[in-house]
């Protein structure tokens, strides 16, 4: 049987990028778009990137918010990369009815795979649906881990995303389908052609010289090339059914250390770096009054020790370091903000 790959929303960040390189490693791919006139601009990045064998890749309209499209875009699929999110699909703030969109959506998904009798579905997932509960600063988080829907400053993507997985898993214990879900970090690295994560809000808060206090805040991060990799070794590895998996770099930073590490590979930079940092205990005393703090203080309580080794049992390395991913992000910022209007 010929392997055909479905990705999900594949005019977006993460979606652009595994298609390049399922692409290139010669696979059949079909994308789901929610307009089919995105095709062209996804074309015309992966042109950029030059990719090969476009010509085995095709596109399918499909809406994670109603059926239509679904039984087409599966039709033939073996393996299903769930990557686009059923939230903020159409630009909405995120209410309470959003977020249980996101756990429709996702057994939406879930059962047209069924149906077409498709044989693994990797599920990108969110390390705020992993470890945003473990309070333990001495404890690392791995996969058996699993944030407290109810945890105080857990924002509402971070909400849905946790909802969407259990409800993914719930499916999956009677589906004969077989699951794996891949949680990134803060997603960084190289730009899809105009396309980013929102990830890169963090580095481009701290270059757009638009503030002078950069939060003393920790995150775990990871580079889209690294969350390909894995996404790709939980598809194809009969070992990574039933699992999750943490795509995360080795070690965590904060923004003031990012602020150091640009400030010294992109000296050019400096003069638009924040030149003082937000201490931990300002971040703490306005949260009451500030959801963006409440978030912050949530960051601060959780144990960034977390362990990409369930992965590495797939034979994954990873790609990049921190550095290499923030560097690559920032370079695309400002790629970005200078390419002609």
């Amino acid at each position: 049987m010929t392997t055909l790959v479905l990705v999900t929303g594949g005019n977006g960040f993460l979606g652009g990028h595994l298609i390049h390189q399922l692409l290139t490693q010669g696979y059949q791919v079909r994308a789901t778009l929610r307009h089919l006139d995105a095709a062209e601009t996804v074309l015309d990045n992966l042109q950029l990137q030059q990719t090969p064998h476009l010509d085995q890749l095709s596109f399918v309209q499909a809406d994670l918010l109603t059926d239509d499209g679904w039984a087409d875009a599966m039709a033939g699929v073996t393996h299903v990369l769930s990557v686009a999110a059923p939230v903020f699909v159409n630009g909405e703030i995120a209410t309470p009815e959003l977020i249980q969109t996101a756990t429709v959506g996702t057994r939406r998904i879930l059962q047209a795979a069924e149906d077409a009798g498709v044989q693994r579905v990797v599920m990108t997932a969110n390390f705020g649906a992993v470890g945003f509960s473990n309070h333990d600063l001495t404890r690392t988080t791995t996969e058996d881990d699993w944030t407290d829907p109810n945890e105080p400053g857990l924002s509402p993507y971070e909400l849905s995303k946790l909802l969407a997985e259990k409800a993914a898993w719930a499916f999956a214990k009677t589906s004969h389908l077989t699951l794996a879900t891949v949680a990134a970090g803060a997603m960084l690295g190289p730009a899809f052609g105009n396309h980013v994560s929102g990830s890169f809000g963090l580095v481009h808060q701290l270059i757009a010289g638009k503030t002078r206090f950069a939060p003393n805040v920790q995150f775990n991060i990871s580079d889209v090339r690294d969350v390909v990799d894995v996404h790709l070794r939980a598809l194809f590895h009969p070992e990574a059914a039933g699992q999750r998996f943490l795509a995360v770099e080795d070690g965590s930073r904060s923004l003031p250390e990012l602020v150091t590490l640009i400030r010294r590979e992109r000296p050019q930079l400096a003069p638009q770096l924040p030149k003082h940092t937000l201490p931990a205990w300002l971040i703490r005393a306005v949260s009451p009054f500030n959801k963006t703090a409440k978030e912050g203080v949530l960051m601060l309580s959780i144990s960034h020790q977390v362990s990409n080794q369930k992965a590495r049992q797939l034979g994954w390395t990873p790609l990049a370091t921190i550095d290499e991913a923030v560097l690559a992000t920032v370079d695309s910022l400002v790629k970005l903000e200078t390419q002609p209007s």
